[in-house]
C-alpha cells in the first residue's frame, strides 16, 4: 500500500527514532509498503519517519545514482535500527534532495565512508562498510532516524535562500507527484 510522505514540517520528522523489533505488529506489511511507497515517488531512499513512524528503519535503492556497466554498484537494501559506528574517507558535497521536501535542493558534504551496524529484514545484526553513493543515500536516511533533514546541513547561505520555501512546503503549497501529509 502507497502512504503517504509527511512533508517539511511534520514533527515526526525532527524527533529521534524509536528502536524497532523483531515482534513488530505487521512489519513485513510496513516494509512493503515502504518500498511501494519510495518506487512510487522515484525515491533513492525512505525512513519510517517520513510515512509518520518514528521508528529506526529505512529502505534504500541507490541503484538508479550508479552507471550501468560501472565498477560500483547501488544497493536496494532495508536498515533496522542502524547505527554509524565510523566515518571516514573524504569528505565530498553532492547536491540532495528529499521526498519530505520536494522541488528543494542543495549541496551537503559528508564523508564518503561509513561502517554501519544494523540489523537486516530477518532482525539479524550486520556491520558493513559502505562507500560513495551508498554510503551517502545511508547518512540521508540515517539522518531521517536522528531527527536530521538535510537542509540542515546546508551552508548558512543557502538555508537563507530556501527559507520562503520551506515555509510554503510547510503550508502544504507544493505539488507532487505523490500524496503527502503536511501539519495542520
Amino acid at each position: 500500500m502507497i502512504r503517504p510522505i509527511y512533508g517539511y514540517g511534520q514533527p515526526v520528522l525532527k524527533q529521534v527514532a524509536s528502536s524497532i523489533h523483531s515482534d513488530y505488529p505487521d512489519f513485513q506489511s510496513l516494509l512493503d509498503d515502504m518500498w511501494e511507497t519510495m518506487d512510487h515517488a522515484d525515491g533513492v531512499g525512505l525512513a519510517a519517519p517520513q510515512i509518520g513512524l518514528s521508528l529506526r528503519l529505512f529502505v534504500i535503492d541507490s541503484r538508479p545514482m550508479y552507471p550501468e556497466g560501472g565498477d560500483e554498484k547501488g544497493l536496494r537494501q532495508c536498515f533496522i535500527n542502524a547505527q554509524i559506528i565510523e566515518e571516514g574517507g573524504k569528505d565530498w558535497a553532492y547536491e540532495e534532495g528529499c521526498l519530505s521536501i520536494p522541488d528543494v535542493r542543495g549541496d551537503v558534504v559528508r564523508p564518503s565512508e561509513i561502517r554501519l551496524k544494523y540489523m537486516d529484514e530477518k532482525f539479524e545484526w550486520r556491520e558493513e562498510k559502505f562507500t560513495g553513493m551508498n554510503a551517502r543515500v545511508i547518512q540521508h536516511e540515517y539522518d531521517h532516524i536522528e531527527g536530521i533533514l538535510f537542509t540542515e546541513r546546508l551552508k548558512p547561505i543557502r538555508r537563507r535562500l530556501i527559507k520562503r520555501r520551506l515555509e510554503a512546503i510547510r503550508k502544504g503549497n507544493v505539488k507532487a507527484d505523490y500524496k503527502m501529509k503536511f501539519k495542520g
